[in-house]
Parts: C-alpha cells; structure tokens; sequence
C-alpha cells in the first residue's frame, strides 16, 4: 500500500469535475422526470430534485437562469431541465445546474423548435429582403387549412363579409398528426399552380404537438420557397411557429388573415365615392376658372380688335377735339381781354381823341405828318384834319418860333 499513490478528497473531487467538463454531452442535456423538494431560495436561486421510478439527480437553477422559466415549480410536476451536469467539488455531490425548464410534453419539442429556429435563422429565410408584398386589391384567395373548424369559417365570413365578390379556393389540408406537414405542402404547391393572388397558412390554435406540423423543415421551405405571398395564421395570437419567420407576412390569428388579405369592399367604394365628390368639385371649380379665363380674353379681344380700336381712336379724336376747340375759346378770350386793354390803352395815343378834343395834326402832300415848320414851305399843299373832316390849305407863310395865334395867317 505504501507504493501506491495517495490522493486528496480536494484532488478526487476535481478530477472527476474535469472529467465532467469534458464531456460533451454533460455539457448540455436535457432531463426528464418529476420535481421534488422544491425550494425557492430568498436569494433568488431554486434548488429541487428530479426523480423517477428508478432515481433521483439534485438539480439547482441560479438566479441569472430564471428567465428560463415561464411557470412556477411545483411537488409532482413532470418537467423537462435543460442545462449541464457538474459536480460540486466541495460536498463532492454532481448535479444538473438548469438553464431552462419547460413542462414535459412540450419540453423536447420546444428544444427541436429552437434548434430548427436558429438554423433556418443562420439561413437567411427570415430574412426581411425575401419577403413579398402582400397585393392589396385580390381577386382569388388561397387557403390552405382544415375543411371543418372554426378557422375555416371566420376566414370565410370575414372575407366574404369584406368583399363579396372574393373567390376563395380552399385546400383541405390535414394539419395535426404525422400525415399534416405533407398534406401542408401539397396544399400550397396546388393554390401556387393555380396562381391565386394571395394565400393563408394556418389553423385554430392549440398546443405546441397540435401545431408541430407548421414547425417541420419542409412546411417552413414550401412557404420559403413560394412564388405567391404567403400569410401565415396559426393558433392564437400567443402562438409562433416556424412558418410564422418564414412567412411574408404573419397573423396573429385566422380572422386577422383574413383581415389583412382582403381589402374592405365598403370602405373602397366609400374612397371612390370621395374621389369622386373631390375630382368632380375640383373639375367644377377648373371649369369656372377656365371660364373666368376665357370671359376675361374675350375683354381683352374685344379691346384689341380692330373696330374696338378704331372707336377707341374716334373718341379720342373728340376728347381731343372738344379739348382744342376749348383751349381755342379759351385763348381767343384771353387775346380779346387783352386787345380790350390794348385798345384801352390806345385811346389815350388815338389822334381822332385828340381831334375830337379840338386838336388837329397836318400831312403834307405826300401823306407825312407835319410836326415841324422845318418841313413846310411857301406854297406847300396841306391836309389839316380835324374831328369831323379834312381842310385842304396852302402854306402863305412859315413862322419859326412864336405863339400860335400871333403870326399871319396861313
């Protein structure tokens, strides 16, 4: 005993921890059974124990992993814990540290679920640029569903109700058990051939195995791979499956579908009707303007046409007229007041008022006025007029410098 090798519980505890660390499958497992000696710890952290017929394993989730559960454990419930096996290396003691619970039944299903989630994720076919727009005026719709249920009926009554002129082809699909996923798929590759405009995927609701067929590859590929827009409509509003990602566009629910793939008839010619009230008044309101136009270029043609502007001349050619024949009056008035004042004026110069005074001026024969004795001589013939005549005299003598009256005669 002295040659062998002596260990520490401290150096076996941790080897077998390294042992459970590498291997793989420890690392992330999934266990079934039924819970135990559940306690919710005031630290946040759960330990319980999961057993069954032959056995039982201690199980811990942390605080940090609660988002992984959606339910609060209870004694009895049969669960399946996902998570990994390692070992506690001061009790020496292994257990299953949990990241995730789910009840079982929906336990393994959910994790296929995820798993083909995150694949066809990491393949692009949830990608937005591979969805097509759903038309928004159809005239067939495409369903593929089961014949008798109530998804049927209110996909039927809403569209119908929406626009009555609808054609609704149906594919009776079967859509639960193991037959669903490929009668599924023939469903869709037949409305696809008969090239209706839009098509809904789906059924009532109900648990994840009720609606496992919309999660299988080949529905999720069908959908994919589809010319025709697909719009999925499966269970429930808190349901999501598969086709839901694929989808181009998802419904919350059979009615909603057909909500969404069906234009309200109604509220179309409710539009049109508007439309119409708003081209006609618009159009009436073109038409009065254009009229407003056209009155106002008749004016402006009647303006410019050649009689208009021949009139417009002659009326003009009278306003000048009258203004001239005006301003003339005017200015023959004036030129009279003036001539008045000139001829006022001229009185007081007029040789006749002096005559008429008793004055007399004298010309010779010749016609020049005689205001100098210088100008006259013996025998000269004079003309003397006086106020009411001429005297006609001959010059007898000329006198320079007296009075008058106090020379000889002339």
């Amino acid at each position: 005993m002295g040659k062998q090798n002596v260990y520490t519980v401290a150096q076996v505890n941790s080897y077998i921890k390294n042992m459970f660390m590498q291997d793989f499958l420890l690392r992330s497992v999934f266990v079934k059974g039924e819970v135990s000696n559940c306690k919710y710890h005031s630290s946040g952290h759960i330990y319980f124990t999961l057993k069954d017929d032959k056995g039982t394993i201690a199980c811990v989730m942390f605080a940090g992993n609660r988002a992984g559960l959606s339910f609060k454990m209870e004694e009895g419930q049969m669960v399946v814990v996902g998570g990994n096996i390692d070992v506690y290396e001061r009790d020496g003691k292994y257990q299953l540290y949990a990241k995730q619970i789910v009840l079982d039944g929906a336990g393994l299903l959910y994790e296929k679920y995820e798993r083909l989630k995150r694949e066809l994720e990491e393949m692009g076919m949830f990608a937005p640029e591979y969805k097509q727009p759903i038309p928004k005026y159809i005239k067939t719709l495409g369903v593929v569903t089961a014949p008798t249920g109530a998804a049927v009926r209110d996909i039927i009554n809403i569209a119908t109700r929406r626009n009555p002129y609808i054609q609704i082809i149906l594919y009776p699909a079967i859509v639960q058990g193991e037959q669903a996923a490929e009668s599924i798929v023939n469903g869709i590759h037949a409305l696809e051939h008969l090239g209706v405009d839009t098509m809904i995927v789906g059924r009532g609701g109900g648990s994840i195995e009720d609606l496992w067929a919309f999660n299988e590859r080949i529905v999720a590929q069908a959908v994919f791979d589809c010319k025709i827009p697909v719009i999925s409509a499966v269970g429930h509003e808190t349901d999501t499956t598969i086709i839901d990602y694929v989808a181009d566009l998802r419904a919350p629910t059979p009615s909603a579908a057909a909500e969404l793939a069906v234009y309200d008839y109604k509220q179309l010619m409710e539009r049109f009707s508007n439309y119409q009230d708003t081209l006609r008044l618009r159009m009436e309101n073109q038409i009065k303007r254009k009229q407003n136009e056209l009155s106002t270029y008749k004016l402006h043609l009647r303006y410019l046409s050649p009689m208009n502007q021949i009139q417009e001349k002659r009326t003009l050619c009278m306003d000048l007229e009258g203004k001239l024949e005006e301003a003339m009056k005017r200015k023959l008035t004036n030129k009279k007041h003036e001539l008045a004042l000139i001829v006022e004026r001229m009185k007081g110069l007029s040789p006749l008022d002096k005559l008429s005074q008793g004055y007399a001026f004298v010309e010779n024969s010749q016609g020049k006025v005689i205001h100098d004795v210088g100008q006259v001589k013996e025998k000269d013939l004079l003309q003397i007029y006086v106020k009411n005549g001429t005297i006609l005299t001959e010059v007898k003598h000329v006198q320079i410098g007296e009075k008058y009256g106090k020379g000889n005669d002339s």
